[in-house]
Formats: C-alpha cells, sequence, structure tokens
C-alpha cells in the first residue's frame, strides 16, 4: 500500500466517513481549494461531509503528510547502514504517530561517540550482556577478565570499576533506546504523573506574583495551559523549580520506572547480595496463579507494574503478614499498608467474599460534612440520612 492510500485509508477510518469521498477531498484541496469554499459550494462532491468534519481532515492531512514524508526518510537512513531488517521495515510501516517513528530511528539516529561507544570499541558489550542475563555472577570477578591497554583511540580498562562503568554505559544507553519501553514510560507519566512546583529559597518576595505556585502539586494530564505557561514562566525568572513525579516514588525504596524496566528486560532481582525475602519482598502471583518474581518493595501495588487487566488478584508474602492495599484514586500518596491479614488477602479490586453472618446487605450510611450534604442513588437513601 502506497503512502497516499495509507492516509486516505486512515482519514476515512478517523472520520467515519468512506475513502471515496476522502479522496474527493483531496483533489479539490490539491487543487487549491479552501475549506469553506469546500463546505459551501461543494457538498455533492464531498458526499456531504461539513465544515467541522473537513477542518478535522485538513489538519490531519498535513500532519499525515508529514509522516509518510519522514517515514520514508528512516526508512532510507537505515537501509544505507545495512541494518534493515524485515521486521525493522514492519514496525516502521506500521508507526502511526511522529514520536513513534522517532522511537524507532533512535538507536540507528547519528550521534556523536558516546561512553556506550567506546565501551563497545573496549570489548565490553559481552561483559554487559553476561551481567544482565545472569545476576548470581560476581560483577567485580568477572569483570576482571575485560582488562586491557590503551590502543588507539580506544582508551584503556585498567581496573575493574571501569570495566563496569563501561558495562552501565551500554545498558544505558540500550535501556534509553528502546522504543516500547521508551514510549510505555512516557505514557504512564503523562497519565499517572504529577507536576510539583517550589519555590527556590530566598525568591520569595522577588517572585511573589507566583506565589500560587511555591508549593503546588497538580495532575500533569489535567494541568491547564495557563497554569502550566505560569510555572514555565516562573522557572524561566529563576523563582521556581519544576519537576515530574510519578505518585509514591519519593517512599519507596524502588522507584517505579526502575521497576518497569526491570520487568521489560526480565531483570528478576534488582538488588545484588540480599537475599529474595529481604526488605519486606513481596510475591505478586498473577491472575493465573503463575510462578511469581520476587520485587524488593513495601507494598504489591508499587512492586507490580502491569496493565490493569494483568494486575494480580492476590498477594502472599511469604514472610510479612503485611497486606498490600493500592493508592486511592485521587490521594497523591499511597495509604501505608500497616493493616495485619493473613497471606493471600483479598485485594480491593478483587470480588469481596459474601457475609455468611447476615443474607440482606446492609444500607450503607453516608458520611455528610455539614452544608454540603452528598445525595445518594440507592433507593431509600433518606432513611439512612445521618448528620455529623
Amino acid at each position: 500500500m502506497d503512502a497516499t492510500k495509507r492516509i486516505i485509508t486512515r482519514l476515512a477510518e478517523e472520520l467515519s466517513v468512506r475513502p471515496q469521498q476522502v479522496s474527493a477531498t483531496l483533489e479539490l484541496l490539491d487543487g487549491g481549494a479552501t475549506v469553506p469554499f469546500i463546505a459551501r459550494y461543494r457538498k455533492e462532491v464531498t458526499g456531504g461531509l461539513d465544515d467541522t468534519q473537513l477542518r478535522q481532515l485538513h489538519e490531519r492531512l498535513g500532519y499525515l503528510r508529514e509522516l509518510e514524508e519522514r517515514r520514508a526518510t528512516v526508512l532510507a537512513a537505515i537501509d544505507e547502514q545495512g541494518k534493515l531488517t524485515d521486521e525493522l521495515a514492519g514496525l516502521i510501516q506500521a508507526a502511526d504517530t511522529k514520536q513513534r517513528l522517532e522511537d524507532l530511528y533512535l538507536p540507528y539516529k547519528k550521534k556523536r561517540r558516546t561512553k556506550a561507544q567506546i565501551a563497545r570499541e573496549a570489548g565490553l558489550e559481552p561483559l554487559a550482556d553476561a551481567l544482565l542475563a545472569d545476576p548470581t555472577l560476581d560483577p567485580e570477578a568477572e569483570a576482571a577478565n575485560y582488562l586491557r591497554p590503551e590502543e588507539g583511540d580506544i582508551p584503556a580498562v585498567e581496573d575493574a570499576k571501569a570495566a563496569l562503568d563501561g558495562a552501565r554505559q551500554i545498558l544505558m544507553e540500550r535501556f534509553a533506546e528502546d522504543a516500547e519501553l521508551v514510549g510505555r514510560l512516557r505514557e504512564r507519566l503523562w497519565s499517572e504523573g504529577e507536576l510539583s512546583a517550589r519555590v527556590i529559597p530566598g525568591k520569595e518576595r522577588e517572585g511573589a506574583k507566583f506565589s500560587d505556585y511555591f508549593e503546588h502539586d497538580e495532575a500533569l494530564a489535567k494541568a491547564p495551559s495557563h497554569r502550566a505557561l505560569a510555572m514555565f514562566r516562573g522557572r524561566n525568572e529563576g523563582v521556581l523549580t519544576l519537576a515530574i513525579r510519578l505518585p509514591g516514588e519519593e517512599e519507596a525504596p524502588i522507584h517505579p520506572a526502575q521497576v518497569a524496566i526491570a520487568r521489560h528486560f526480565e531483570v528478576h532481582e534488582l538488588t545484588r547480595g540480599a537475599p529474595p525475602t529481604s526488605g519486606c519482598a513481596t510475591w505478586c502471583a498473577g491472575p493465573g496463579g503463575s510462578s511469581s518474581t520476587p520485587i524488593s518493595r513495601p507494598n504489591c501495588w508499587a512492586g507490580c507494574v502491569s496493565a490493569p487487566s494483568s494486575r494480580p488478584s492476590r498477594c502472599s508474602p511469604p514472610t510479612s503478614r503485611t497486606c498490600c492495599w493500592p493508592p486511592r484514586r485521587g490521594r497523591r500518596r499511597p495509604l501505608p499498608s500497616t493493616r495485619a491479614c493473613a497471606p493471600a488477602a483479598r485485594l480491593p479490586w478483587s470480588t469481596p467474599p459474601a457475609s455468611s453472618s447476615s443474607t440482606r446487605p446492609s444500607t450503607p450510611t453516608p458520611r455528610v460534612t455539614p452544608g454540603k450534604p452528598r445525595w445518594p442513588s440507592w433507593p431509600g437513601w433518606w432513611r439512612s440520612m445521618t448528620w455529623h
């Protein structure tokens, strides 16, 4: 399928119209007709597309044409390097956004000589692969096998520390250039991240007009443009510092992004030299009761970084009897898991067991703030209304 047919098919799917209507509209736009002219005088040609549909089509047409041009450039650049495989070509052809296309092209983009490239030239990539594949290896002893003198532009690997630093640079670059991982982390940060603004000490009087953002936390996805621009202006004027964080990362021993990276690359132990049960390690079995992986986290919700469809239904700590409760929606910090319970306790998203003491469920009693009543939706709510 060539680029024009791909664009027509995609526009027809997005606008829920026939491909013939899109094709006729493209001919009019390419002929110099404007959107208001087509909407008013060429309805019989476009099949009755209204002004809103035509404007959406016109905007998306420019984006998709730029995407196709960039796709052709990326394919040609990778093919010129001799690294274009059928699998990679299929992924590039299936890329539906510019960001996804750039993520796929990132490992093959020409860049300056990085520390990871220098480490590869020094022959340290086998060390990085071995340490990543087998966490039981002794890093110091394994790195001692890769010492070498200086040769031309390649620096010497004088000791085990230098060898391990080179292996670390190789793995860092590999993690940062994985398109699937980067896209997943970006989406999670956008949907769950918090935009935090703090005042720089000593700038309170100078930046008084930004006082609303001296200690401000807000969901990144819900931050309106005017507040984001105000915080950016405060940062540019040297009054505010901005940061994007995931909820609960300050309390977690291991950053949630590190847990996601470990799961993506199937790293089974994040801490070397420690027994699997140390640090309140928690085993989180999947919905099917499959084998689990120890993650050194204080609670199951922070450790099990997965899609909602694959969230664990049970959490059974082998040594601790601390129940793992996920953070409630709307709270800035996860609730501390201090409630004692038996192992394999049900989590809040699982179906609660039926009560054996009563066959008829009791009517819940709402908590009402004086002056701000909340009107329940269940039948007979007025009989259970209490004020306190």
